[in-house]
C-alpha cells in the first residue's frame, strides 16, 4: 500500500486520482467525482482499497467546499479549481459510510496497524458532510 500518512490525500491512489481530475476537461470533473462516489456506494461485495482511497479523496474534495471543511491538500490534492461539488454531499457521505462497512479492504488494512488517527480523519469528514440544520430548525431548539 503506497500510503505515507492518514489524511485523505496521503496515498498514491488519491494523488493519482487528483492528478487525473486536473488532466480532465473542466466540464468533466464533477462527473468524475460523482462516478467515483457512486461506484463505491453500489459495491455490495468486497470493496478494494484503491476504490476506497479514491472515494475518500473524492469525499474530501466535496467536504472542502462545505462549511467547516478543510482545504484539499495543496501538494497531492487537485491543483486546478473544481466546480461546485456541494451537491454531491450526500453521495460523499454514503461513500464514506460504505468504506467503513465490511467487507472493506481499506478498513481492514487500517485495522492491522494503528488506524486510530485514520478513523479520526474519516469521522471528521463524515461530520462535515452531515446535513446541517437550517436556521429555522436551529431556532426551534
Amino acid at each position: 500500500m503506497g500510503t505515507w500518512d492518514v489524511g485523505p490525500f496521503d496515498n498514491d491512489t488519491a494523488a493519482d486520482f487528483c492528478g487525473d481530475l486536473d488532466e480532465a476537461a473542466v466540464g468533466e470533473r464533477e462527473g468524475i467525482v460523482r462516478s467515483t462516489l457512486i461506484r463505491v456506494i453500489e459495491n455490495a461485495g468486497y470493496l478494494e482499497a484503491p476504490d476506497s482511497e479514491e472515494a475518500v479523496a473524492a469525499a474530501a474534495l466535496v467536504a472542502a467546499q462545505c462549511p467547516g471543511g478543510e482545504p484539499a491538500d495543496p501538494i497531492y490534492g487537485t491543483e486546478d479549481p473544481l466546480p461546485d461539488l456541494t451537491g454531491l454531499r450526500d453521495l460523499a457521505l454514503q461513500a464514506i459510510d460504505r468504506v467503513m462497512t465490511e467487507p472493506s479492504e481499506l478498513m481492514d488494512l487500517w485495522a492491522e496497524s494503528d488506524g486510530g488517527p485514520w478513523r479520526a480523519n474519516i469521522r471528521r469528514l463524515q461530520n462535515v458532510l452531515l446535513p446541517q440544520p437550517s436556521a429555522e430548525q436551529l431556532s426551534l431548539i
